[in-house]
C-alpha cells in the first residue's frame, strides 16, 4: 500500500497529511503564513509560503520511514512570474486581488466578451483569472518581468523549487485566461498572442495524478524526505474536495464556510458569465462553480460589531433562530451579500444594508444578513440547471461546526438530500493515486 505525503495549501495556511491507500493516517497541525493586503492588492510572498510548507512537513514527523510520493492541493489562482532557475520574480497574486480591473476591461475589449467566455469558460475577472495580473505587472512593474522565463500558478512554483519540472494541471490552467478550458485543448495561441506571451514561457499541462518530477537533493534535505521521491502535478483544492464528494456528472458539492462554494461536476460544460468554469484536473471532467465570497464571514462580522458580549454558542443559536423566522425578523431591513465582493463580476461589488430606521435593532441587521445569504444561495440553482447537466439530488456538504448549510439550503426549491463529508480536501487527495510509478 502506497504511503503518500499530501499538502493542502489554503489561502492562509498549510496542512500536511500522511495517506495510506484511501485513508488519512495522520495530519500535522495547521501552519499559517501571512497574506499582505494593500488596498486592492492581495498577495503572498513566495518565501513565506515555502517556509510554511517545510514547517508543515517537518511537523508531520515522518521519521525514517519515508513516503512513496508527494501530492498537493493548492489555492488558485496564485499567479507569479519565475526566472530561468525557478525563482520568484513577483509575489503570488491570489484570487482576492482586485488591482487589475483596468487591465481586465482592456482584455475583454481586445478579445471580445463572448469570445473570451467561449474559449476560457470565464470572463477575465480581476485577480480571479490570472492573465489580468500578468497584464497589471506588464503595465505597472515591467522591470520585474524582464527576466521572466515562466508564468504559472502555485503548483508550477512548487515543482520549480522542488523538482525542476515546468508543469501545471488543467484545473489551474483554466484560471490563467490562456487555456482552452472548454475543449481541454491546451494553451490558446490566440490568447497568448493577445497577451504577448510566448508558449515557451508557460508550463506543460499535465493531469493532476501524473508523476512529473522527483525531489532534487536540495529539496529532499529541506523537507526531510528521500532524494528522488516522486511528485505529482497537483490540482486545485476544490477539485480534491469534489473527488471526495464523488466526481460524477451532476454531482453538487457545497462548501459552507467563510466562503460558500457550490460546485457542479459535468462532462458537458456550458459557459455562463455568472459561473466560474474550470477543468476538474483529471478524468476529462469540468466544474462549474458559483461562489458567495463572504458567507459565514458576514455573519461573524455582525457578531464582532454588534454581539461582542454574547457567548459564541448563544450567538450560533440566535443565528439559527432568526433563520427560521426571517425575513420578518429583519424588520424591513435588506442586505446585499457582497462583503468580500463578487467573484463573477469585473466591477467589485460591496455589501450594503437598506431600510435602516431609528427603530432598527441589531437583531434586524443579523436577520437581514441571514436572509440575504439564503436568497443568494437559492438563486444559484437555476443558473446551474440552465447549463443542461442533469443534477443529482443528493448534495455533498462540507463546512464548519456551526452548520451554516442548514440555513443556506432553507429556500432551495425541490426535493434534496444532504450528506456531510469531512476533511474533504485531504481525503480527496487520498482518492488520487499517483500514475507513473
Amino acid at each position: 500500500m502506497a504511503r503518500l505525503l499530501a499538502l493542502d495549501f489554503g489561502s492562509s495556511s498549510i496542512i500536511a497529511g500522511l495517506l495510506e491507500g484511501k485513508r488519512v493516517v495522520r495530519e500535522a497541525p495547521r501552519v499559517f503564513y501571512p497574506t499582505h493586503c494593500r488596498g486592492a492588492a492581495v498577495e503572498v510572498r513566495a518565501e513565506d509560503l515555502l517556509s510554511a510548507a517545510v514547517e508543515a512537513v517537518r511537523k508531520l514527523d515522518l521519521g525514517t520511514s519515508g513516503v512513496d510520493a508527494l501530492q498537493f492541493a493548492v489555492m488558485a489562482p496564485a499567479w507569479l512570474a519565475m526566472d530561468a532557475r525557478g525563482r520568484a520574480l513577483t509575489p503570488m497574486i491570489t484570487h482576492q486581488d482586485r488591482r487589475s480591473l483596468v487591465e481586465a476591461r482592456e482584455i475583454e475589449a481586445r478579445v471580445g466578451k463572448a469570445r473570451h467566455l467561449r474559449i476560457t469558460g470565464n470572463r477575465p475577472f480581476p485577480g480571479g483569472i490570472s492573465s489580468t495580473s500578468l497584464a497589471w505587472y506588464r503595465r505597472h512593474e515591467p522591470t520585474r518581468l524582464t527576466k521572466a522565463a515562466l508564468f504559472g500558478h502555485l503548483n508550477t512554483f512548487l515543482h520549480q523549487q522542488w523538482t525542476g519540472a515546468r508543469v501545471i494541471d488543467p484545473s489551474n490552467a483554466s484560471f490563467t485566461g490562456l487555456y482552452e478550458t472548454m475543449k481541454l485543448g491546451g494553451w490558446s495561441s490566440e490568447l497568448c498572442e493577445a497577451h504577448g506571451v510566448r508558449v515557451d514561457q508557460l508550463p506543460e499541462i499535465r493531469e493532476a495524478d501524473e508523476v512529473v518530477g522527483r525531489l532534487t537533493p536540495g529539496a529532499a534535505r529541506l523537507l526531510g524526505l528521500r532524494e528522488g521521491t516522486p511528485v505529482m502535478t497537483g490540482l486545485m483544492d476544490g477539485s480534491a474536495g469534489m473527488l471526495r464528494a464523488g466526481a460524477v456528472p451532476g454531482r453538487l458539492f457545497n462548501v459552507c464556510g467563510s466562503t460558500d462554494v457550490l460546485a457542479m461536476c459535468t462532462d458537458r460544460p456550458k459557459p455562463d458569465e455568472r459561473l466560474l468554469t474550470r477543468a476538474l484536473g483529471v478524468n476529462g471532467l469540468w466544474l462549474q462553480v458559483s461562489t458567495l465570497a463572504a458567507a459565514a464571514s458576514s455573519i461573524y462580522w455582525a457578531r464582532d460589531q454588534f454581539f461582542q458580549g454574547m457567548p459564541i454558542e448563544d450567538f450560533r443559536r440566535e443565528v439559527h433562530r432568526l433563520s427560521k423566522i426571517s425575513p420578518s425578523a429583519a424588520g424591513g431591513v435588506t442586505f446585499a451579500p457582497y462583503m468580500a465582493g463578487e467573484r463573477t463580476n469585473l466591477e467589485q461589488r460591496s455589501g450594503a444594508f437598506t431600510g435602516i430606521t431609528l427603530a432598527t435593532k441589531r437583531e434586524h441587521l443579523l436577520a437581514a444578513i441571514i436572509e440575504g445569504l439564503v436568497q443568494a444561495s437559492a438563486e444559484r440553482l437555476p443558473i446551474l440547471m440552465a447549463t443542461g447537466t442533469p443534477i443529482l439530488r443528493e448534495v455533498m456538504v462540507s463546512g464548519g461546526s456551526d452548520r451554516l448549510d442548514k440555513i443556506l439550503h432553507r429556500d432551495w426549491k425541490g426535493d434534496w438530500t444532504y450528506r456531510s463529508v469531512t476533511d474533504a480536501t485531504m481525503r480527496g487527495l487520498a482518492l488520487l493515486p499517483p500514475r507513473g510509478i
